[in-house]
């Protein structure tokens, strides 16, 4: 399916992203898969499957592509800073303002306004988590939350500060306190998403996030 926001000359933010080392075809969630996900407007899952299209070469809009900056990637460059002059993309404070009221997938890679530490894929990352421990290892210590925590760049008492609010989100545990605490309306959010769906989900889509901690 063609994307409504889609051109042929964001090919060309691809083909640079798919030209650094190791060259090939990058993680969906890899970090600068996410950065260009968020200039473009344009959702990861589409930009994943452009970028396969383009190492595939079968179009001849794409060998073009390849035949002109392959091996020419100051050429290429240059030519995405002037696409970015075109469009505006230098300026990041125009970009970002408003971006985060719009209830669509750009939220989620977003910093939570009363929360800035955290978006909500590092709470869906916490929420598979969640799902692999029982409420009494739910500690600061246990070492699955102390791996976490350095892959994310947070402190473990942060990852089991949200394990607690998911307590209170978790049906089965009937807990109610916490109720004001400013994450909370987000983790009801992100359990209300998957905390109900198949587990199967939510350890396929924490997984492939967790490439954009390790890019």
């Amino acid at each position: 399916m063609t994307h409504t926001s889609w051109t042929d000359d964001n090919y060309l933010f691809l083909l640079q992203i798919y030209l650094r080392k190791p060259v090939g075809v990058k993680p969906m969630y890899a970090r600068r898969m996410i950065e260009l996900s968020l200039e473009l407007h344009i959702p990861p899952r589409e930009l994943h499957r452009r970028m396969k299209q383009l190492e595939s070469r079968e179009e001849a809009n794409i060998e073009v592509l390849w035949q002109r900056y392959a091996q020419h990637t100051t050429r290429l460059k240059k030519d995405i800073e002037r696409l970015r002059a075109m469009r505006g993309f230098n300026h990041a404070e125009a970009f970002y303002e408003g971006v985060a009221t719009k209830p669509t997938f750009e939220t989620d890679f977003l910093p939570l306004d009363n929360y800035p530490t955290m978006t909500p894929m590092t709470l869906i990352i916490i929420l598979d988590l969640y799902f692999r421990l029982v409420p009494v290892t739910m500690v600061a210590e246990t070492p699955e939350v102390v791996e976490l925590g350095k892959l994310m760049s947070l402190s473990p008492s942060a990852i089991v500060e949200v394990m607690h609010l998911f307590q209170v989100c978790d049906p089965y545990l009937h807990r109610n306190d916490m109720l004001h605490h400013p994450l909370l309306p987000t983790c009801r959010q992100v359990w209300q998403r998957y905390g109900m769906a198949n587990t199967e989900t939510l350890v396929e889509l924490a997984t492939a996030m967790k490439a954009y901690f390790l890019s």
